[in-house]
């Protein structure tokens, strides 16, 4: 499989390009500073400069023609103001699935947070209420596309490492916590699970492993909101 990931020198992006190469995907990573391009390519991704904020659709779609899947994995992160969430974490998505619908790619994983789909709660900062809407706008656009998409809403994220121990389903989860590592982990498997298709997941830290968790995502409870979790 040929996946592009775009914001691949984002944390869980790094992570999950790791993953892919390391079971055999090809993965293109999109960067928009060259000097991260090391970074990558140790993860054996291959580093792609391309700026997602002033860039075209028709750009784009030459980049990512040929791959079999593409993931958002973009944010305008940490220190940057409201406006930046929106040409980011919105616009980015958005230019990304004009590319793959012109480029002719179904498959579309995307990365977005609990509490989207929800107005932020009143007196919320204004950078954090415009990230939410910004990721809830994101993930409109993608539900009203005629691709393979998936949603994937982890909760706070952690640095710490793996432990193949998770709890996914339909929203709403409680709200929660969950490793990097093992947010890139579901995402590999869901990757390759087509059947994860036009579902829109919550993740946090639990008890069932990560492959069990994605293979569940089928099943009647997930399909009413229920977690994913396997005795």
């Amino acid at each position: 499989m040929r996946v592009v990931i775009a914001g691949g020198h984002g944390k869980i992006a790094l992570l999950l390009g790791e993953l892919l190469t390391g079971r055999g995907d090809e993965v293109d990573s999109l960067i928009r500073n060259p000097e991260h391009a090391a970074e990558v390519a140790a993860t054996g991704a291959r580093p792609v400069v391309f700026d997602l904020e002033h860039s075209t659709v028709s750009e784009l779609a030459a980049v990512v023609k040929d791959s079999d899947a593409v993931v958002f994995a973009a944010g305008a992160g940490a220190g940057s103001g409201a406006a930046r969430k929106y040409t980011v974490d919105k616009g980015g998505s958005v230019l990304l699935a004009d590319a793959a619908e012109a480029a002719g790619i179904r498959r579309f994983v995307q990365i977005s947070t609990m509490g989207a789909g929800q107005p932020p709660a009143p007196g919320t900062d204004e950078v954090w209420a415009a990230y939410i809407d910004a990721k809830t706008q994101a993930e409109d656009d993608l539900r009203a596309r005629d691709l393979d998409w998936t949603i994937l809403r982890p909760g706070r994220l952690l640095d710490t490492a793996a432990t193949d121990r998770v709890t996914l389903g339909a929203p709403p989860l409680p709200y929660g916590s969950v490793a990097r590592a093992d947010v890139a982990a579901a995402l590999a498997e869901i990757l390759h699970a087509p059947r994860t298709a036009h579902a829109t997941l919550e993740l946090i830290a639990g008890d069932t492993p990560v492959s069990s968790a994605i293979s569940a995502t089928g099943s009647q409870s997930v399909a009413e909101g229920g977690a994913a979790v396997i005795d």
